[in-house]
C-alpha cells in the first residue's frame, strides 16, 4: 500500500520503498540501507497520532528492548539502528524478515509434532532471553512481552539453521522494575490475555506462559481453548477467568498428543499463576524429553541430514598432484612456537608458493591416536550480522573409541584474519585439518581435507563482503556468546543424535 512515505530518504542513509506493516504503536515500511547498497532492512515508526511525550519514550523503550534481547538471542529481531525524522518522529531499524506469521501458517493447517516442539522450542529460547532480562544503567530488568500470540511471532527459512522462528512486537513490553508505575488500562490482545493481565495487575513471566499456552493449543489444533460469548473486554473476562480450557480429544478426536505435552500445555493454562510453571526454562526442559521422542527438532534434523546426505565432508582418497602436493607440504609443518603445547584449537591459513589454504590446527593426547586415524562426519559455518559481523566455523570429528570432537572456530569478519579465511572457505570449497599429537608437536600425525558444499561457499563469499561494510552495534564478544549459546542450546544435541545414527547404520 502507498502513501506520502514511498521513496522518502531517512536519515540520509535509508530509502523507503513501501509499507509492509502495522504493529501497535505504528507502520513498518521496507527499505534500502543506501550506505550497505542494495541490503534491504525494515524500518518502524511510531504512529503520528501517538507523539506524546509518555509513548516517545515507551517507543524507545521498544527499540533498546529489540536491539538488547537481538543480541542474546537469534529468536528476537534484531534492531540496528535508531533515530527520529525530519518531521520529528521517532523511528527505529530492524533486520528485515521474509517469512510467514505463526498466524498464517496454523490456519492454513495445524502444525504437526515434530515440527511444534521444534518452533515452540525457539520461541521459548526468545522468551527466556526476554524473561532473563536487559541491563539498564548497570542494572538487570526482566521484560514480559505482554502480547504473544500467533501474529507476533515470524517463520522465516534460514540459509543455515533452517525454519527459524522469531519473536516480534515488544511495543508493549513492560519492564520489571521496582517501584515503576503499572498502567491500570489494558494492553495486550483479548483472545490471549492472562486473567491476571484483563484485571490490571502488576505482571510477570507467568502472565507471558499463559498466552503461550493459548498459543500452543492453538498450534497443534488450529483452535483456541477458551470461546468468549462475545468479541469484547467481557465476554473475554469471563473466558479466561471462567471457562475450563477445552480439551485436545473435544476439539479434535483424530488428534493424538501425547499425555505429557498435553498436561504441561493445560498447566500453562491455569488459572491461577502460582499453579503454571515457573518459568519458560520449565517448559525448556519438559518439551527436551518430548523432542527426543518424536522427531527432534525438525528445523535443525532437516538441515542436517540434508548436510550430511548431499556431500561428503572428508576426502578419503587424494585428489591428484594437487592434493598430493597439499598433504606433502602440510606434513612439512611444525606446531607454532607461539602456542602452548595444549588440547587447543586454532584456524590459521596455510600459505603454498602458489596458493593459501585454509586450515583447522588441533593438539590431541598421544592416547587419541592409539584407536586409528579420525574421520569429520559433519561441518557447517553459520554468521550473525548483529550485534558485530561473526561467523561460526564448525568442525566435528570422530574416532572410533574416541567418539565426537568438537572443533568451533570463530572469524570475526571486521578483522582482516577473519575476512582472509572466511573468503578462502568460500573460494577453494574445503580445507585442512592438521592433527597434531602432544609428545611429538614437530610434526603432523594426521591430515583430513574437508568439503563445503556449494550453497554454503556461496554464503561464506556474501557474508565476508557483507561483514566488511555492516555496521557493528556491539562486541565480538556478544556475538560469539550469541553463536555458542545457539551451538550448545540448540545444534549440539541434534547434530549429535544425526551424526551417532549415521554413523550406527552406513556412513563408515
Amino acid at each position: 500500500m502507498s502513501d506520502s512515505n514511498d521513496q522518502r530518504k531517512l536519515d540520509n542513509r535509508y530509502r523507503l520503498i513501501e509499507q509492509i506493516g502495522q504493529g501497535s504503536m505504528g507502520r513498518v515500511y521496507l527499505a534500502e540501507d543506501m550506505l550497505l547498497g542494495d541490503v534491504k532492512v525494515a524500518i518502524k515508526f511510531l504512529a503520528q497520532t501517538l507523539l506524546t511525550e509518555r509513548l516517545r519514550e515507551r517507543f524507545v523503550q521498544e527499540a533498546t528492548t529489540c536491539a538488547q534481547l537481538g543480541q542474546k538471542s537469534i529468536h528476537v529481531v534484531r534492531v540496528t539502528d535508531y533515530g527520529v525524522s525530519e518531521d520529528e518522529v521517532p523511528f527505529y531499524v530492524m533486520e528485515y524478515l521474509k517469512g510467514k506469521s505463526l498466524g498464517e501458517i496454523v490456519s492454513a493447517q495445524p502444525l504437526t509434532i515434530p515440527r511444534f516442539l521444534a518452533i515452540c522450542r525457539q520461541i521459548c529460547l526468545g522468551l527466556m532471553a526476554a524473561h532473563e532480562g536487559i541491563v539498564i544503567k548497570g542494572q538487570q530488568f526482566p521484560i514480559i512481552h505482554r502480547d504473544i500470540k500467533p501474529s507476533n511471532i515470524l517463520i522465516v527459512q534460514d540459509p543455515t539453521l533452517g525454519e527459524l522462528a522469531k519473536i516480534l512486537d515488544f511495543g508493549i513490553a513492560k519492564l520489571m522494575q521496582s517501584g515503576a508505575d503499572q498502567t491500570n488500562c489494558f494492553m495486550g490482545t483479548l483472545a490471549y490475555a492472562s486473567p491476571e493481565q484483563m484485571e490490571g495487575h502488576e505482571l510477570d513471566s507467568r502472565s507471558d506462559i499463559y498466552s503461550l499456552g493459548i498459543m500452543m493449543f492453538q498450534m497443534l489444533t488450529g483452535r483456541l481453548p477458551v470461546r468468549a460469548e462475545t468479541n469484547s473486554f467481557g465476554g473475554w473476562y469471563r473466558a479466561h477467568h471462567n471457562q475450563t480450557p477445552r480439551s485436545f480429544a473435544l476439539v479434535d478426536p483424530t488428534l493424538k498428543v501425547p499425555k505429557r505435552l498435553e498436561a504441561l500445555i493445560m498447566s500453562c493454562l491455569e488459572k491461577d499463576p502460582d499453579n503454571r510453571p515457573k518459568s519458560v526454562k520449565a517448559i525448556l526442559e519438559e518439551l527436551a524429553p518430548l523432542e527426543e521422542r518424536f522427531g527432534a527438532g525438525l528445523r535443525i534434523s532437516r538441515q542436517i541430514g540434508h548436510a550430511l546426505s548431499r556431500v561428503p565432508v572428508t576426502k578419503t582418497k587424494r585428489e591428484g598432484k594437487r592434493q598430493g602436493s597439499e598433504d606433502q607440504f602440510c606434513r612439512l609443518v611444525s606446531w607454532p612456537k607461539d602456542k602452548p603445547i595444549a588440547e587447543i584449537v586454532f584456524p590459521q591459513v596455510l600459505r603454498m608458493s602458489d596458493r593459501q589454504i585454509p586450515s583447522i590446527w588441533m593438539m590431541l593426547p598421544p592416547t587419541a591416536f592409539e584407536s586409528g586415524g579420525f574421520r569429520v562426519p559433519y561441518n557447517n559455518c553459520i554468521c550473525t550480522m548483529s550485534p558485530h559481523p561473526m561467523v561460526l566455523w564448525l568442525t566435528v570429528l570422530y574416532a572410533k573409541e574416541q567418539g565426537l570432537r568438537w572443533l568451533p572456530c570463530y572469524l570475526d569478519l571486521k578483522q582482516s584474519a577473519g575476512q582472509e579465511l572466511t573468503g578462502l572457505l568460500g573460494q577453494t570449497g574445503r580445507y585442512k585439518l592438521l592433527l597434531f599429537s602432544s609428545d611429538e608437536p614437530q610434526k603432523c600425525a594426521q591430515i583430513l581435507t574437508a568439503s563445503i558444499t556449494l550453497p554454503q561457499c556461496k554464503l561464506l563469499k556474501e557474508w565476508v563482503t557483507f561483514g566488511r561494510v555492516q555496521m557493528s552495534v556491539g562486541s565480538p564478544q556478544q556475538s560469539k556468546d550469541l553463536l555458542r549459546n545457539e551451538l550448545n542450546n540448540a545444534l549440539k544435541p541434534k547434530i549429535q543424535k544425526t551424526i551417532e545414527t549415521t554413523l550406527s547404520s552406513t556412513y563408515f
